[in-house]
């Protein structure tokens, strides 16, 4: 299966489970794997045969700027589910996001979690 990655994407939001989280807010990463095949697309050189990236991030921006989680697992299987219900191509989806300055004591650098989903 081919892939369309799209990958460094930060956005500010509010996910997590402590107060000071949900208040101040903070950044988070999002990767993503955006399977289906891209045969059509490379050999039409139309739109309309692949993916739009920028609808793409539009999605997640939404999300990940939007309604507050606790958990960075509902936030990406958010993403997930938006994605594989927004474009008839996409067969399956890594989606990893990431808490890049998470506010636990010790030294430390990002956490991160990662899901993959396909259509039914």
């Amino acid at each position: 299966m081919d892939k369309i990655i799209l990958s460094g994407m930060q956005f500010y939001g509010y996910h997590g489970l402590f107060p000071e989280e949900n208040k101040l807010g903070q950044r988070f990463q999002v990767n993503v794997e955006l399977y289906t095949n891209l045969k059509k697309a490379g050999e039409s050189d139309n739109m309309e045969d692949s993916i739009h990236y920028g609808h793409v991030y539009d999605i997640i921006r939404k999300i990940v700027e939007g309604e507050v989680k606790n958990l960075l697992e509902a936030v990406a299987e958010h993403i997930a589910k938006d994605l594989l219900a927004s474009f008839e191509l996409l067969q399956a989806c890594r989606v990893n996001v990431v808490k890049l300055d998470p506010p636990i004591p010790g030294h430390f650098g990002p956490v991160a979690v990662e899901i993959y989903r396909e259509k039914l």
